[in-house]
């Protein structure tokens, strides 16, 4: 399937995530990049995505996957969230990854 049929918009549940990540790194301090919180602005507001966003956020995912064996926080706590979970909701979180996989494929 060509880029040109696909819909790139975030889903509502992405959209909840990153809202999240930024509630939680504003309250804690920690998490994401300046990269991680325009990209999460994005999810938000729920904008259409182009195919190299799609491509960024599957490199993201990709590269953060190790972030989850963090020893000091618990991952998927709001109490007290690590900084890669802060910064894993800025980019949709689980479900974003999930859906970022699913339209990669439909790149190919």
């Amino acid at each position: 399937m060509k880029a040109a049929s696909c819909t790139f918009k975030p889903t509502l549940k992405m959209a909840a995530n990153a809202r999240l990540g930024l509630r939680l790194r504003e309250q804690f301090r920690r998490g994401g990049t300046e990269v991680g919180v325009r990209r999460a602005c994005q999810l938000a507001e729920r904008r259409e995505l182009e195919p190299s966003d799609i491509k960024s956020m599957y490199s993201y995912f990709a590269r953060h996957e190790v972030d989850k064996n963090t020893t000091r926080y618990r991952w998927g706590s709001t109490e007290d969230p690590s900084p890669g979970f802060v910064a894993w909701l800025l980019w949709g979180g689980e479900e974003g990854k999930e859906w970022v996989n699913r339209k990669r494929r439909k790149l190919s």
